[in-house]
């Protein structure tokens, strides 16, 4: 899958969970059916057989794909009647605005107000990318709005390898979005930095 479609996989999955439970409603179901609707929603057409023998795999390393009996398809009826429930739970809603388009602007932006070298020998483009792609693991993409994520995550980047901007007569990250502060930037890094230490935790 793109990037973007994988993205609006993982907001579709996080939004159904804001107003579903965990212990109703299976997740690994669930996010099969939210890729595979991620897919017609970003025109990247996906088979249900390819995600299911994938999701298979995940859980069956040294499997097969699965036969074309009746497990496989009853599991192609539960993928494709979950998609219905997941789009009756969003209200048919499935169009997401995600923070890339924001980012790339900012980076842009950014790149003519530092100098090539300080540009050139830190990878500021790739640590807010990365920052970016992992905050779909937990619901940061559905809490804020796509411009603060974008925000965030720069100055995640930035802050990581310590480049300093110009001052100015207002912060950097008010002339990309004005309705941010410095305390909704600490509260999305935090919570950033808490999906890295949960998932070390699990391995």
């Amino acid at each position: 899958m793109h990037s973007v479609p994988v993205a609006t996989a993982c907001a579709l999955y996080h939004r159904f969970y804001q107003s579903a439970s965990l212990r109703v409603y299976e997740p690994y179901l669930v996010a099969m059916s939210a890729i595979y609707l991620a897919g017609k929603v970003e025109e990247q057409h996906l088979r249900t057989r390819d995600i299911i023998n994938v999701c298979h795999r995940y859980f069956h390393v040294d499997s097969e794909p699965l036969e074309l009996d009746s497990q496989f398809w009853e599991l192609r009826d539960s993928v494709v009647q979950c998609e219905l429930l997941v789009l009756r739970q969003l209200n048919f809603q499935v169009s997401i605005q995600h923070p890339h388009k924001y980012l790339l602007h900012y980076l842009l932006s950014l790149k003519a107000l530092l100098n090539r070298h300080a540009w050139s020998r830190t990878p500021i483009c790739e640590t807010a990318w990365a920052l970016l792609k992992d905050s779909y693991h937990g619901p940061l993409c559905v809490e804020h709005p796509p411009q603060h994520l974008a925000v965030a995550v720069l100055h995640l980047a930035l802050r990581t390898y310590g480049v300093e901007l110009p001052l100015g007569s207002v912060e950097w990250w008010q002339v990309f979005c004005e309705d941010i502060t410095k305390s909704i930037i600490e509260s999305i890094v935090f919570k950033l930095l808490q999906l890295y230490d949960m998932e070390a935790k699990c391995t």
